[in-house]
């Protein structure tokens, strides 16, 4: 799994990384071991396009 680190994390360390497959995966930066949440790709597509259209408003 290739993990990428989100274009919205900010510098202090608060980020997420996000791995893409049927699902896409998201786990936090600073805690690489730690839990995973694992959101369908169509569900997560659905969820940025709402969060880019909100922030165009």
């Amino acid at each position: 799994m290739e993990w990428r680190k989100s274009t919205h994390s900010v510098e202090n360390g608060n980020c997420v990384e996000v791995a893409s497959a049927a699902a896409v995966m998201i786990r936090d930066t600073q805690d690489r071991d730690g839990a995973t949440l694992t959101v369908p790709a169509p569900a997560w597509r659905a969820f940025t396009a709402e969060i880019r259209a909100g922030s165009a408003r």
